[in-house]
């Protein structure tokens, strides 16, 4: 009986189960690429959003810490409700609205301020230059400090208790800013149909004002 020589190579049969193989190989490897893409591009956002949050804080504290408590004869310089503030103070120079006038001034400029929501569900700061003495009061100017706030609600803090709302001539001894995102709010249904989330947090704001008058 003959026998026959088996020649070497692969076969046909071989070549697609290989081929089958190394597709899903490189099936395994993009979509592995696609996932640490996406885990990167999340932490750079989320990076992005807490550098927001720490620059916004620090704003809300400086220009609040200086809010203006007036001399008691002026009236109420500082109005507080549960979804907003407006004060009188000292105003930035990074907001200032002629940073080469005011340069030169050996003063700080005050502005009369306001912190609140706007309709877009945008953080804004809206402020005007104080004056003392009687002339055309300049179109007020508007800083958006954040996107996309579900809520903004402000507690303020006075002989020994916290009030939603403040009004008097003198400022309370404690101001509580808590800044409300959509994770903060999402009801249960909203997370099993998969609605996406803001995925944005921060601690309350507590500032206290400095309550000597300013010179």
């Amino acid at each position: 009986m003959s026998s026959r020589r088996h020649e070497g190579g692969f076969t046909l049969l071989e070549l697609l189960v290989a081929l089958v193989v190394f597709s899903l190989v490189l099936l395994a490897l993009r979509e592995g690429f696609d996932a640490a893409t996406r885990i990167f591009e999340r932490q750079r956002v989320s990076l992005s959003a807490q550098d927001d949050l720490d620059a916004v804080d620090r704003l809300l504290r400086q220009i609040l810490a200086h809010a203006d408590p007036g001399s008691g004869r002026d009236g109420p310089l500082f109005v507080g409700g549960s979804h907003g503030l407006a004060f009188r103070g000292i105003l930035p120079r990074s907001l200032g609205t002629n940073s080469v006038a005011r340069a030169s001034l050996s003063m700080p400029e005050r502005a009369t301020m306001r912190i609140s929501l706007d309709q877009a569900h945008d953080l804004v700061l809206i402020w005007s230059p104080y004056r003392h003495v009687t002339e055309p009061v300049p179109a007020p100017d508007t800083r958006i400090l954040l996107h996309n706030v579900t809520g903004l609600d402000c507690h303020y803090y006075s002989a020994g208790h916290w009030s939603p709302t403040w009004y008097g001539n003198t400022l309370p001894e404690l101001i509580k800013l808590r800044l409300v995102f959509a994770d903060d709010r999402t009801s249960s249904s909203d997370t099993m149909t998969g609605a996406e989330t803001d995925g944005r947090h921060w601690p309350d704001i507590v500032i206290a004002p400095l309550l000597d008058a300013l010179p």
